[in-house]
């Protein structure tokens, strides 16, 4: 994939929701691995933990390969593994092959997300696109909310889903451009810049995901133990709040740029953070609603610019896929942090401690944001190129 690529956004958006969805369902997985097997909450959450461990490595694996072997070829392989691994999980009771099911397909959906990073990181506006992934992401986990209770219990309704979205995401493959040339590939290829605003922001986002993931696990069981709702009723109280966060991602991308990305990255986190303490503090409806909604219309927001901010770091989008593979290792120890925080300390506490870390972990996230340069800039003064030459101008999302 070349620089600032100008061809159809639609075949990332669709590898982004693939590739992100499996996160998106995580508390619906967690929970009916939980209810439907011999399982303890604290050991469902380490699969789910596992399933996400598996997407973070192959981003980490895969973040200097995606040009070298074709979006194409890598981004069809994954989702071969998501559809085989999801879909194996899904159809068995038994424990090994249901970890073992849910790491590969795992692995699968990180390497969905790789490719649709690095694709994104070369687009002209790589936030509207990212915000496009989010949409789309929420809107099909809203739908899904919606609908999986109502289809019967057991734990392989979530799993099968994301195993037939991989599928489906298949034909659009067939759009991504093809792989480059070795020669030209080595010509492109070189150092990493920005690095210490690229590992500050790897390290920030990792425990920044870790907090939200920490609370997204184990909201299901907040939901219908702390709060005494019945499963029907937190799947409304989520795909509500997957909706009103297409409204918040809706909102970003028509900001674009606008107020840059401090604002949005440091005061978003403080917000998130409010919201986080509300959701664990939960004992009604009222109070689970308010806090899981007003949660769902912030985070993506947040995480659209975050994901803006690592694709300008670098356009070959080396930086987003790493930075984008921390965020997934932090998402992967959510659900297994936020069982044993809320097991030994309570919901509440465990709420408290993880806004008490994002208002610590926002401080650094805005100054990288601050001290990051405008894309046209930046990379012209890197490669030392002419701007037009380099990139065109970056133009927030209309």
């Amino acid at each position: 994939m070349s620089p600032r690529t100008t061809t159809s956004p639609w075949p990332l958006v669709a590898l982004f929701t693939a590739g992100y969805l499996a996160a998106y369902l995580l508390p619906t997985t967690v929970g009916r691995l939980d209810a439907a097997l011999p399982l303890t909450a604290t050991e469902a959450g380490a699969i789910g933990s596992a399933l996400l461990l598996g997407s973070a490595t192959a981003g980490f694996t895969l973040a200097a390969y995606v040009e070298r072997v074709g979006p194409r070829r890598l981004a069809r392989t994954g989702l071969l593994l998501a559809a085989a691994g999801y879909g194996t999980a899904a159809a068995t009771t038994a424990l090994p092959a249901v970890v073992a099911g849910a790491v590969l397909g795992g692995f699968g959906s990180g390497t969905a997300t790789a490719v649709a990073a690095a694709g994104i990181a070369g687009r002209r506006d790589p936030h509207r696109v990212s915000t496009l992934g989010l949409l789309g992401v929420s809107a099909l986990a809203g739908a899904l909310y919606l609908t999986i209770p109502h289809l019967g219990p057991g734990h392989g309704l979530p799993l099968a889903a994301l195993a037939v979205t991989a599928l489906l995401t298949w034909p659009a493959t067939a759009r991504l451009a093809t792989p480059v040339a070795t020669a030209q590939v080595t010509r492109q290829r070189g150092p990493l810049p920005h690095r210490r605003s690229g590992l500050i922001l790897a390290g920030a986002l990792l425990l920044w995901s870790l907090a939200q993931n920490s609370l997204w696990g184990v909201s299901g069981r907040i939901g219908t133990t702390q709060a005494g709702l019945t499963e029907v009723t937190v799947g409304a109280v989520f795909a509500v709040a997957l909706g009103a966060g297409l409204l918040g991602v809706i909102g970003a991308s028509a900001l674009g740029a606008r107020f840059g990305r401090a604002l949005p990255i440091g005061g978003g986190t403080v917000l998130i953070a409010g919201c986080i303490v509300l959701s664990a503090s939960a004992t009604d409806l009222t109070t689970f609603a308010t806090g899981e909604i007003a949660w769902n219309v912030l985070y993506p927001v947040v995480l659209s610019y975050l994901i803006g901010l690592a694709a300008a770091l670098d356009p070959r989008g080396r930086w987003a896929v790493l930075i984008g593979s921390a965020s997934s290792l932090g998402t992967a120890a959510g659900p297994l942090a936020g069982s044993l925080l809320s097991a030994h300390a309570g919901y509440p506490t465990m709420g408290a401690i993880l806004a008490a870390g994002l208002l610590l972990i926002a401080v650094p996230m805005t100054l990288v944001a601050l001290r990051t340069m405008t894309p046209t800039t930046e990379h012209a003064r890197h490669e030392g190129r002419t701007t037009t030459e380099q990139r065109p101008e970056y133009r927030p999302a209309a």
